[in-house]
């Protein structure tokens, strides 16, 4: 299931970015393409205040990130972005604390989810946490022990060793 996120909502939730960081929307989207690679999902993050020129949208792998020209909003640019999904939107995530965009996202039949949440969800990614562990990754590491046990002459059914 793709996501939907109000990018200047969701980087206060994050330990160690601020909106005052001169960086903060390119740390964003680091974290974001590292959520993508281990979760498998596409995120669009949606930022205000793109620089004078207009708005621009720029692919940073599964994670597209929409800088909003000024004289409109990200939470206004979410709500067309559901309006032209239709009914696919149900199959969407859309990640913000902001009530106006979470009834946006509740009209359309998208799921919600709460900046908090995904704020610590992407922590528990950043520090590595053991639920971030495929598991098909523990099996191949099992095995991978078994068949070094064997190489160096230990029998895995022997508790006396």
């Amino acid at each position: 299931m793709p996501y939907l996120i109000d990018g200047h909502n969701l980087i206060p939730k994050i330990p160690g970015i601020s909106l005052g960081d001169l960086d903060d929307e390119i740390r964003l989207v680091q974290l974001l393409q590292e959520f993508c690679r281990i979760k498998q999902k596409r995120v669009e993050v949606f930022f205000d205040n793109a620089p004078p020129g207009g708005s621009s949208t720029r692919t940073f792998g599964s994670v597209v990130a929409r800088f909003i020209r000024q004289g409109k909003t990200a939470d206004r640019a979410i709500q067309e972005k559901l309006s032209r999904l239709g009914g696919e939107a149900r199959n969407w995530t859309v990640v913000s604390s902001d009530r106006e965009v979470q009834a946006n996202a509740r009209a359309a039949r998208a799921k919600i989810l709460r900046s908090e949440v995904f704020a610590q969800e992407l922590e528990s990614i950043r520090t590595g946490s053991p639920q971030d562990v495929s598991e098909e990754e523990l099996t191949v590491n099992s095995q991978s022990v078994e068949e070094w046990m064997k190489i160096f002459g230990i029998d895995p059914l022997d508790e006396d060793e």
